[in-house]
């Protein structure tokens, strides 16, 4: 069981930049297809983005594409979303998964999730 670990969020005016952080223990993390997904209050969980254990592949939700960027360095077992362009609907809870699958499984967001870190964008 991987335990993941969040950070980076926070208050941000619009049109600004986070980056959140998440950090797995354990080992063989280069296994694990990572991803990001939010939650704002009173709505369904919400897909952002997802990467491969090697890092090749990525795809991403529909809100996320152009403005948001995954990534991971599988040497600090370390997952990152560079979110660029921040506007208030993407005021949410953050959360970060680590699927035993390959990226592109069915359904999504299998395995350990973290507890969340709050990204909240102001107009």
């Amino acid at each position: 069981q991987v335990q993941l670990v969040e950070s980076g969020g926070g208050l941000v005016q619009t049109g600004g930049s986070l980056r959140l952080s998440c950090v797995a223990s354990g080992r063989m993390f280069s296994t694990y297809t990572m991803g990001w997904f939010r939650q704002a209050p009173g709505k369904e969980r919400e897909f952002v983005a997802v990467i491969s254990g090697n890092g090749d592949t990525q795809y991403y939700g529909n809100s996320a594409k152009g403005r948001f960027t995954i990534s991971r360095d599988n040497g600090k077992n370390t997952v990152y979303l560079q979110m660029n362009s921040l506007k208030p609907e993407d005021t949410a809870g953050y959360y970060c998964n680590a699927d035993p699958r390959p990226v592109g499984s069915r359904p999504m967001g299998l395995g350990s999730w973290g507890q969340g870190t709050q990204v909240t964008v102001s107009s």
